[in-house]
């Protein structure tokens, strides 16, 4: 089902922020042209997306969220949606049935598990994958408990969202009750747990897949991050430096998380992975139906993902390509505030040292 002219017609949510900018970024750069309608509930960060129409949302907990979905696609006959940050995914997933454009996501039970940090890695310890020992922080005799069974430090860290949401290394059990203090003092009623920490390389594996089959993959490392010094970790989520790996040990196990989740997986399947310190890459979550931030890093070094994603869900043929290390390593991606990203070669850097 293409649009008039042969022109696709997108509704991407959550359009403003980084994620769904370089989503709609990398569209922009495919070889042949959509119409993209961006929504975001922030009228200010929607100015920054390069759509042909910008709608300001409701929020995605508003109960009449799927009719303002349905609204926006009638009025601008749209053909596919692509929810782009967590929440907007699993409220979108769970109302496929009711939205009238195209939803390649994956299915409602995977999305479910995948957006339970705790829940995945209790599955991944039950199928033999490695993965940081973990426990549910009901209370603060958990902290006690987690310090008796994983020593100091450990992580803390919210069983659902993005960004690093809620994570910290607790050094001590007086600071993990702190911690846990903090957050219920502000309102949130996040479920918190701890898991054994992880001081390894931390580690991407972007993929996409279609009625069970891999269609292509690429693994990044995060080597830095934007403006570390804000958070207690130094862990921002999202790098202002990554690069492209070659790691077929991040291909076997990420294969394996996906499928330990979901037999015949379809969609976008991001997984998080952190070294241990005897440097096997263990699974620490799944992003499943939304890209990573980065996806442009991929696209513009010439592997556009989201294009791909696009084409699936058309039942559109697609070129060739390998399954795994699609890219091959040595692209770096490197961005700051306002400075715009730059894709760089391994060998090719441009400062030089006297």
């Amino acid at each position: 089902m293409v649009g008039e002219k042969g022109m696709k017609r997108i509704l991407v949510t959550g359009a403003g922020g980084p994620a769904g900018i370089n989503f709609v970024k990398s569209l922009r750069i495919a070889p042949e042209s959509f119409f993209i309608v961006g929504t975001d509930i922030n009228k200010y960060y929607l100015e920054l997306v390069d759509a042909d129409v910008r709608q300001l949302a409701i929020p995605c907990t508003n109960p009449n969220y799927i009719d303002f979905l349905n609204e926006v696609i009638d009025k601008h006959k749209i053909e596919m949606i692509h929810p782009q940050p967590d929440i907007e995914v699993r409220v979108i997933s769970e109302n496929r049935e009711k939205i009238k454009a195209i939803t390649f996501l994956p299915k409602k039970e995977t999305i479910r598990i995948c957006q339970d940090k705790l829940e995945s890695a209790k599955i991944w310890n039950n199928a033999g994958i490695p993965v940081a020992k973990a426990i549910e922080i009901e209370d603060e005799d958990a902290i006690e408990k987690a310090g008796e069974i994983f020593g100091y430090p450990f992580w803390i860290r919210a069983t659902s969202g993005a960004g690093g949401r809620g994570s910290t290394p607790c050094y001590n059990a007086e600071m993990g009750k702190a911690w846990i203090r903090y957050w219920k003092s502000r309102g949130e009623k996040w479920k918190f747990m701890a898991q054994e920490y992880l001081p390894g390389r931390n580690l991407a594996f972007h993929s996409i897949w279609k009625d069970g089959e891999l269609i292509v993959s690429q693994v990044r490392e995060r080597l830095e991050y934007i403006y570390p010094h804000l958070s207690p970790s130094g862990v921002t989520g999202t790098p202002s430096v990554a690069v492209t790996v070659d790691r077929p040990d991040v291909d076997k196990i990420a294969t394996e998380c996906i499928l330990a989740i979901d037999k015949n997986p379809s969609g976008i399947f991001c997984v998080d992975l952190k070294e241990n310190k005897e440097g096997v890459p263990c699974p620490t979550e799944i992003n499943a139906g939304r890209f990573f931030t980065t996806s442009l890093f991929f696209s513009q070094a010439g592997l556009n993902m989201p294009y791909i994603y696009v084409r699936l869900a058309y039942d559109e043929p697609i070129p060739k390509m390998k399954k795994y290390n699609a890219l091959g390593a040595g692209y770096y991606w490197i961005r700051h505030m306002d400075a715009g990203p730059i894709l760089i070669k391994e060998g090719e850097w441009r400062s030089i040292s006297l």
